[in-house]
């Protein structure tokens, strides 16, 4: 097991720099101890690169010091992205009953609701909740009513958006995003869509 970077340890480290980029996103879940993750927690509470807050996420999602809990909290409360928000709601599960999820998850569903209202062809966040890492593993691991509900509930609305925003990517059991067309191919889709709706 790799050590712990130490320009991620350093809090006057540029988090702008290459080398805390890169450090940052070699990290794996292993790397991650009681002991070194409250770093990761500190970065993200600085940053506003969102990738940084993604990615640490998704390094923090699994792992279970009860320190977590309040980090995962405010992360769930910060986020705006719906993928990220199921992220932190994944780290909260942990530490969180079934019944206090699922006040979370019912004002997430109204949200999501009206996801569909204001940006109807947001294929990408759909693909992000429907990913490996996000609502299936959740509803997979935990079997709650409110997370089958959910699932439910994006699957219906990713159905009723046009064929040309479906099966562009999805997401593996990490999280890292796999394309299932090329971007040539994702662009001509949906340039061809939007052309259509001109005529």
């Amino acid at each position: 097991m790799n050590s712990f970077p130490e320009i991620l340890s350093d809090e006057k480290a540029k988090q702008k720099h290459p080398d805390f980029r890169r450090a940052l996103f070699d990290l794996n879940p292993n790397n991650i101890t009681a002991e070194n993750g409250h770093h990761l927690v500190r970065i993200y509470t600085d940053t506003k690169e969102i990738s940084y807050r993604n990615k640490i996420l998704k390094l923090l999602y699994d792992h279970t010091d009860p320190e977590l809990q309040s980090f995962f909290e405010m992360a769930y409360k910060k986020e705006r992205y719906l993928d990220m928000k199921i992220y932190a709601l994944r780290g909260l599960a942990r530490f969180s009953n079934e019944k206090e999820i699922e006040k979370l998850v019912s004002k997430f569903k109204i949200t999501l609701a009206k996801r569909e209202e204001t940006t109807p062809y947001n294929y990408q966040e759909y693909e992000l909740l429907r990913g490996k890492n996000a609502l299936p593993f959740l509803v997979g691991k935990y079997d709650y009513k409110c997370f089958k509900d959910l699932l439910d509930q994006v699957n219906e609305q990713y159905e009723r958006m046009p064929e040309a925003f479906k099966g562009h990517i999805t997401t593996d059991e990490s999280g890292e995003i796999i394309c299932l067309r090329t971007a040539g191919e994702s662009s001509k889709m949906i340039r061809a869509f939007f052309d259509q709706q001109k005529i």
